[in-house]
């Protein structure tokens, strides 16, 4: 047998045993994926959707590689929040709308200008001619992370078929796959 044969054949042999080992943790992440994708596994506060605590306990295992979900105490709308602030505050987390929402203390600035009368001489931006920017459609990427997330998950299982099928040793391949069960679950109960 030549070098490179030889090289070949170990080499298929390596993807095997390691693609077996890894198959339950990339179809985990291909399952948890595809819910975080829609954000199946948190509650928001614009909807009255209570994900299953299955979901939740998954989400927060793919993210933060534990099964502790911490307990987030939501503050009512009618109270104000302990640092005095308006609970209408709080749901503002884009960074750009914030500065828009502070007075600024020179009038000669503006807290968020348009691009064009960033770099145009001498030109004062004008609030009421700055158009309002458009609302980012997230549907078609999260609609194409799903498909990536279905393909990822098809292609492991029939990665995995293909492993019993073409290899003589089944047991071998069976205990390098429950291996790969086995050990992802007892780390995250260690």
């Amino acid at each position: 047998m030549s070098s490179s044969h030889t090289f070949l054949k170990y080499t298929r042999l390596v993807h095997l045993y390691l693609g077996v080992f890894i198959t339950p943790a990339l179809l985990f992440f291909a399952f948890t994926g595809a819910l975080q994708t829609f954000s199946l596994h948190e509650t928001t506060r614009s909807s009255s959707y209570k994900p299953p605590v299955w979901a939740v306990v998954l989400g927060q295992i793919h993210k933060k590689q534990t099964t502790v979900v911490p307990v987030r105490k939501v503050p009512p709308p009618d109270k104000p929040e302990k640092s005095g602030d308006k609970p209408s505050d709080k749901l503002n987390d884009n960074p750009v709308e914030r500065l828009a929402d502070k007075p600024t203390t020179d009038k000669s600035q503006s807290a968020s200008p348009s691009v064009a009368t960033q770099f145009a001489p001498n030109a004062s931006p004008k609030p009421s001619d700055a158009p309002t920017p458009k609302p980012h459609n997230a549907l078609p990427l999260k609609i194409f992370f799903l498909i990536v997330a279905i393909g990822l998950f098809v292609s492991t299982l029939t990665g995995l078929y293909m492993s019993y099928k073409y290899i003589r040793n089944r047991i071998l391949i069976t205990a390098i796959f429950i291996a790969g069960v086995v050990i992802p679950v007892l780390l995250t109960i260690l």
